[in-house]
């Protein structure tokens, strides 16, 4: 297998290319960088990128649709809903619609 320097590269590249207004799942990311049965890997990828990286993380989400990230800002609010919702994404009880927000690839 590929050092995981290169993995995880492959994985950002997917990200990437997630368009504004929609979302991807994280076996779905990991497929697409033609890694598939390694959605872990891509929340590990996403959970350790620089914090100052230009990438839109916010657009992955878990196979139910979920966030699943906790990355809270300074008022408690989740940054991934937020961010979402900027894009028109409508978050309801920390759950997407996927069969009208994902990316279909």
């Amino acid at each position: 297998m590929m050092q995981s320097r290169e993995l995880v590269q492959q994985i950002l590249a997917v990200v990437a290319l997630i368009p504004y207004g929609k979302v991807a799942t994280y076996g779905q990311v990991a497929k697409l960088a033609g890694l598939p049965k390694h959605a872990r890997l891509v929340g590990y990828a996403l959970k350790h990128m620089d914090a100052q990286a230009d990438l839109p993380w916010h657009r992955v989400i878990n196979s139910q649709g979920k966030i699943s990230l906790s990355r809270l800002d300074e008022r408690g609010e989740n940054i991934q809903q937020l961010l979402l919702r900027q894009e028109g994404i409508a978050v309801i009880g920390a759950k997407i619609d996927l069969k009208k927000h994902q990316w279909v690839a």
